[in-house]
């Protein structure tokens, strides 16, 4: 599995500007409140879900977001959504319950995980998620997440939440 400094070293190999910011780990949203004032642009909450069909689906969203995961299934064309065991978050993305991250992606080299990104998000600049663990947050720009999302290969589904619908 790829570390932090490893998705650093990723980044700069592939031109995307990054700035991190250390703080003491944070478990849900609204823990951050404080670290978020100090960083600018779209702040995020990551479900890292299994569906009725046994797909893996990662979901980046704002933090403020409402996620209706009773619906989602009929939107995203899934089987009924639940959280992923976390044997399998690991296994995928590297990464622990607290620290579910679209960064994580990186560590999915078998593409075994769907990505779905909120379309309020996808229009946030820059975007913030931990990297890799959640006693940091990383912040790049949309067009460098988009340049990292590429370099991996990953063409986003854009969901907006709050028509329910797919738009890319």
């Amino acid at each position: 599995m790829k570390t932090r400094s490893d998705l650093f070293a990723f980044f700069d190999a592939h031109g995307v500007a990054h700035t991190t910011l250390d703080h003491p780990p944070v478990f849900r949203v609204e823990e951050g409140l404080e670290i978020k004032k100090a960083l600018p642009g779209g702040h995020t909450k990551n479900l890292f879900l299994k569906d009725a069909k046994g797909q893996l689906w990662l979901i980046s969203a704002l933090g403020e977001t409402r996620i209706d995961l009773k619906r989602l299934h009929t939107v995203i064309g899934s089987g009924r959504l639940s959280f992923g065991p976390e044997a399998m978050m690991v296994e995928t993305l590297g990464v622990t319950p607290g620290s579910v991250t679209a960064f994580g992606l990186i560590n999915d080299a078998g593409r075994q995980v769907r990505f779905v990104l909120d379309k309020a998000l996808a229009q946030s600049d820059p975007v913030n998620f931990h990297p890799l663990g959640n006693d940091a947050t990383t912040a790049i720009s949309q067009a460098d997440f988009r340049k990292f999302l590429a370099a991996l290969g990953i063409e986003p589904m854009i969901v907006d939440f709050e028509a329910m619908e797919v738009v890319a």
